[in-house]
């Protein structure tokens, strides 16, 4: 190839611009046209169904540039690194050929002006390393300004925080990307970009964040220490700015965070209990994330949904949102006008950062006018509500007047979405502007008085004075009158009925109109990149008011969720009672009819730890369970929960096993990824841990499928964590005689006319039956395998009752299953 680009200067520039690009597909920007080359040429043809077309051979497709975006998009959607190159001067004062480089890069993890963009989601990249044991994790969003670093001790431990965070691309060493081969394989679907070894050297790294940060050491971030965090921090910036060619210059700080300070929901916990994800083919609308989410603005939206994948273990901190829950509800009305007040607002967080970073538009401007101006309003009525938490966040609302007056000052009313289309400021801003505009608007008035002067001259009455794009100004009379016209015009074109004329004047002033066009649209340009930079200069002040904006439409949308489902505020401490009266499940509720809803009680303590829940399918056990998660979830967040009374002991884990599916990549058996997140369970709970199982044992044969339930459950028992069993394994209910703190309880459900009523109520003690052959009645398997099954079923309940009777006049022989 490089023999052929050498045929023009155009495609020399090319070449130097995807040297530069490497992997990514490059858009190369020539006149209205981005257009990509060779391979990028046929990966645009074939991924975005766009023409493939030749020029002197070479392959080539293009879009045009101001629908490039959604292009971008695409190609990012589907995996590629894209890279801009730009005409970096203008091309009307160009002398030869335009200069062109690559302005920047576009990955799934750094887009910014995009439709892939979700208002309530982080769009996190992330880097990741190693130094002995200890992983480091850095992410950012560039959008918001988040700057994340924690250091975990195990892979798991990196999946489960990964999986939280759910970052759209990975950084790393082209050695740990080998070497961790197989744990990255549990992100199948997100972007990997491998960059240099040294990049991750802690020298390297840690002089790369405080020549960024301008500080002499990294101490006053809480970093001292940190070795694998500091690296993975210092390589991922490094790689946002030098690799990507991205402005950092609004990320201000590094925040360090510990994995183990906070409730961990693990991987498997949270698919399970669909907290902001549903499970595949279920809609968004089962997940709890849902239920709760009334926030008006998008930092309040990914505000709410970072505290439910990341609930608190601090009492302080939990009972500091639940009195701002309760303020908010003692004042309803202000409630209401405060959720208004919000209503409207903006994305500030990223209005400010594509303002700091060149990237915002006339319009993103008048946005933030919009929302900044709404600031005073708020802050006097989050300053009237009796909460310290409420009035921490109002003393962080800043008003900035000048800044908004200086914007409606500016500003047009319906400013344009690119800077070179003009109209982007009102008259009367910029005097010198006006006068180049009257300039351009007065041009009707003489061009009418210039037409009358000439039909007088001439004698033409049908002659006329007109201007189009690609001619200009022009005086256009039929041919039957061309004799007529001066010989000091020109012709200017030729058409079937009629000539087309510029006279010296018409010239003249064709001239001072389009340099007057020419020199309002420069003069535009240059004082809007004035104003944003002004604007930029207050980036400290609007972050600021935009985290506590998301803290206060966060915690409102948790009141409105409790006053309009009649949730309560529990009581939270650090003992080991876990009681709930009335407790409902809030996502069934929502979608339900709430007066139809069976509430059950909870109730676990250091005596009673383990819940041993039987009976038969769809009486509605895995929903108990799952209930009693979501609340312990919801009040931990600091949020009201679905009960009628409350009272939960810190949890600082929550584990569930429920259903399981086949993993055939790693060539897994449902039975083996039972038994593989049982062990993560067993091995990882603690006495303060809140485990959820649904059916253990069940993916081999009765007898290990017994076995197995009845250690985990004796294993779970000896470590004091709390634990929901429910199994079908009605032989398990022995357990309550010979294991302090198993408590037998089951799914009730009345018998009537040789069948079930499920009464969806969680009662006191065991059952010994499991009623499966009357839940396949209700699935509708046919009366004749129905029958069959009967007939079985009473053959084998009759050999194992003359079995029993075998062994109680031979008790020599008798083995027991709970000693």
């Amino acid at each position: 190839m490089a023999s052929e680009v050498k045929h023009t200067p155009m495609m020399e520039q090319w070449q130097r611009c995807k040297e530069s690009a490497k992997e990514a597909v490059l858009l190369f920007r020539m006149g209205d046209f981005y257009e990509a080359f060779y391979e990028d040429a046929r990966i645009l043809s074939e991924e975005l169904e766009l023409t493939l077309t030749q020029r002197g051979g070479i392959p080539m497709s293009g879009v045009p540039w101001h629908t490039c975006e959604q292009y971008v998009d695409k190609l990012v959607e589907k995996g590629y690194k894209v890279a801009i190159a730009e005409q970096t001067e203008d091309p009307r004062k160009a002398k030869g050929l335009v200069k062109r480089e690559i302005v920047r890069f576009v990955t799934p993890g750094t887009v910014v002006n995009s439709g892939l963009l979700g208002d309530k989601y982080y769009n996190f990249i992330a880097a990741i390393t190693q130094v002995g044991a200890v992983f480091g994790l850095a992410v950012c969003d560039i959008t918001t300004a988040t700057f994340r670093v924690v250091e975990l001790e195990s892979a798991t431990e990196l999946i489960n925080e990964l999986y939280r965070l759910e970052p759209s691309e990975l950084v790393c060493s082209k050695k740990f990307l080998e070497k961790q081969s197989l744990l990255l394989k549990e992100f199948d679907g997100v972007s990997f970009s491998a960059v240099d070894e040294w990049r991750f050297e802690h020298k390297t790294a840690y002089g790369y964040l405080t020549q960024h940060f301008d500080i002499p050491h990294l101490d006053g971030f809480g970093l001292r220490g940190m070795v694998a965090g500091i690296n993975a921090a210092g390589a991922l910036l490094a790689y946002i700015h030098e690799e990507l060619s991205l402005n950092i210059g609004h990320i201000r700080a590094l925040i360090p965070y510990q994995a183990h300070e906070a409730l961990l929901l693990d991987k498997t916990c949270q698919l399970n209990l669909e907290i902001t994800e549903p499970l595949q083919g279920r809609s968004h609308k089962s997940t709890l994330l849902h239920v709760l989410d009334h926030t008006l603005t998008p930092m309040g939206g990914r505000q709410l949904r970072d505290w439910l994948k990341k609930p608190l273990i601090q009492v302080k901190e939990i009972t500091a949102r639940q009195d701002a829950i309760e303020a908010f509800l003692s004042q309803f009305e202000l409630c209401c006008r405060l959720q208004n007040a919000l209503k409207g607002m903006r994305d500030l967080e990223r209005l400010m950062m594509r303002t700091c970073g060149g990237f915002a538009t006339p319009r993103d401007l008048q946005a933030l006018c919009i929302s900044l101006e709404k600031i005073g309003p708020i802050k006097a009525l989050v300053r009237s509500i009796n909460s310290e938490l409420l009035f921490d966040c109002s003393e962080q609302l800043t008003e900035l007047p000048e800044l908004v007056s200086k914007l409606k000052e500016a500003l047009t009313e319906e400013p344009p979405v690119r800077i070179n289309e003009g109209n982007i400021f009102k008259e009367g801003f910029h005097p010198p502007l006006d006068e180049l505009r009257a300039l351009m608007q007065g041009g009707k008035e003489w061009l009418a008085r210039y037409q009358t002067t000439l039909k007088e001259k001439t004698g033409i009455k049908n002659l006329k004075v007109s201007f189009n794009k690609i001619f200009g100004y022009y005086i256009e009379v039929s041919k039957g009158q061309a004799h007529l016209m001066p010989t000091s015009f020109d012709r200017r074109q030729t058409l079937a009925n009629c000539e087309r004329f510029i006279s010296p004047d018409l010239k003249e002033y064709e001239d001072q109109v389009l340099t007057a066009e020419d020199k309002a649209i420069d003069l535009e340009q240059e004082l809007f990149l004035t104003l944003r930079s002004e604007v930029a200069t207050h980036e400290k002040a609007v972050f600021a008011t935009a985290r506590s904006l998301a803290t206060i439409d966060a915690l409102l949308s948790l009141a409105h969720v409790a006053h309009k489902n009649r949730f309560c505020r529990p009581l939270i401490d650090q003992s080991q009672t876990l009681h709930i009266q009335e407790g409902r499940h809030p996502v069934i509720e929502a979608h339900g009819e709430k007066e139809k809803f069976i509430p059950n009680d909870t109730s676990l303590n250091a005596d009673e730890r383990m819940m041993l829940i039987t009976g038969p399918n769809m009486a509605g056990k895995s929903t108990y369970i799952r209930q009693v998660a979501l609340i312990v979830i919801l009040a931990q967040v600091g949020s009201y929960v679905p009960a009628k009374h409350a009272h939960i002991g810190i949890i600082d884990k929550i584990f569930t096993r429920i259903g399981a599916s086949d993993d055939l990549s790693r060539g897994q058996s449902t039975f083996m990824v039972e038994m593989s997140e049982t062990a993560n369970i067993l091995n990882n709970i603690t006495p303060r841990s809140l485990v959820i199982l649904d059916e253990i044992g069940r993916g081999t044969s009765t007898y290990d499928g017994v076995s197995i339930a009845c250690a985990v459950a004796e294993f779970l028992l000896a470590t004091q964590a709390k634990t929901l069993f429910a199994t079908h394994y009605w032989e398990l209910t022995d357990l309550e005689k010979t294991k302090p703190g198993a408590i037998n309880y089951h799914a009730s459900v009345q018998e009537w006319n040789d069948t079930i009523v499920f009464l969806h109520k969680i009662v006191r003690g065991g059952t010994d039956r499991s009623y499966g052959i009357h839940v396949a009645r209700l699935a509708g398997l046919p009366f004749s395998v129905i029958q069959r099954a009967t007939v079985v079923l009473n053959h084998l309940e009759s050999r194992k009752e003359n079995t029993r009777r075998a062994k109680k006049d031979s008790p020599e022989l008798q083995l027991k299953l709970f000693d």
